[in-house]
């Protein structure tokens, strides 16, 4: 006699890939996002802790 085909445990399988296969997706979307995050901040951190407001090189006093 051939055995019954276990569909609950085909189907939970396919459950736990599509997890997994989702929570992989979305790491990798977070450490893209990270990436990118970061550079932004540090590139502006320099330029607003830099020389802009006070010593005037570049560019000659308007007064």
């Amino acid at each position: 006699m051939a055995r019954k085909p276990n569909y609950n445990f085909e189907k939970r399988q396919k459950d736990l890939a599509r997890q997994k296969k989702k929570e992989e997706k979305l790491q990798k979307k977070a450490l893209k996002k990270d990436a990118l995050g970061n550079d932004i901040p540090e590139s502006e951190g320099d330029e607003d802790g830099g020389t802009e407001g006070g010593s005037g090189e570049g560019q000659p006093a308007s007064e």
